[in-house]
């Protein structure tokens, strides 16, 4: 199945690498412009040159996702430097994993309230052609997580808040989905990290994923792509688990 993007455009957060990064760079060579943001402005930068080299138009700018204005101050610029919006991706996770009020305000402020007013930010655009949301959330908000409570929690908040949104938004010709990844891996990430210290953490995650390993960051955007897509027409207010069978076990 060939996916294009062709005359349209996709704003991505938390997309300086990772997941982030594949998703937005999938755009990109579906032919999307494509606008992403992330805190560090350095790797913003070099992330934004990345996708450059795919010929289309490219929005990169540093923000705070935990900043409401911020946010929609983002938002706003992306579509006045690409002309539209047609997809939005809520990617950005504070990934707050211990037990106390920093933790919880880490994955508040982020995962879920940078995505609501990400959202917000964009509707007056995506009505104007209609278009997709995805928010990412993870299979940790689909089962109890005692090593991540307000980060699994704060996840099952996202999800519920899709299927809201999809009914809210759906006269607008808006569609909204949600793709819930498993342990993914890659260069910088939590699970590189794991890897190297605390190995039998690592080793225990891998033996519970039917698949026989970890997930990359494209498998997640591929899943991204399709829900974007004209190809996903009829398909609103859901959660994709992608995670090579790790919910299984």
């Amino acid at each position: 199945m060939k996916i294009s993007f062709e005359g349209r455009n996709a704003l991505v957060s938390g997309a300086s690498r990772g997941i982030g990064f594949a998703i937005a760079e999938a755009f990109a060579a579906a032919g999307a412009g494509v606008s992403i943001c992330a805190r560090g402005e350095s790797g913003v930068r070099e992330a934004g040159a990345k996708l450059r080299a795919h010929g289309g138009k490219v929005h990169a700018l540093a923000c705070d996702l935990a900043d409401a204005a911020a946010v929609s101050d983002w938002v706003n610029a992306a579509a006045e430097a690409l002309g539209s919006v047609d997809v939005l991706v809520n990617n950005a996770t504070g990934y707050g994993v211990s037990n106390d009020e920093a933790g919880w305000a880490a994955s508040l402020n982020v995962d879920l309230m940078a995505s609501v007013r990400a959202s917000n930010a964009a509707l007056p655009h995506l009505v104007v052609r209609g278009g997709s949301i995805v928010h990412i959330s993870s299979i940790a908000g689909l089962a109890p997580s005692a090593r991540t409570v307000p980060y699994g929690a704060v996840k099952a908040a996202l999800i519920q808040y899709t299927t809201s949104q999809a009914i809210a938004l759906a006269d607008k010709n808006i569609r909204v989905n949600c793709v819930a990844p498993g342990s993914v891996e890659f260069p910088g990430g939590i699970w590189e990290q794991r890897r190297a210290d605390n190995p039998a953490l690592y080793e225990a995650v891998r033996a519970s994923i039917r698949a026989g390993r970890l997930g990359t960051p494209q498998e997640i955007a591929n899943a991204v792509l399709f829900l974007s897509s004209d190809a996903a027409s009829w398909i609103t207010g859901q959660t994709i688990a992608v995670d090579g069978g790790q919910l299984l076990s």
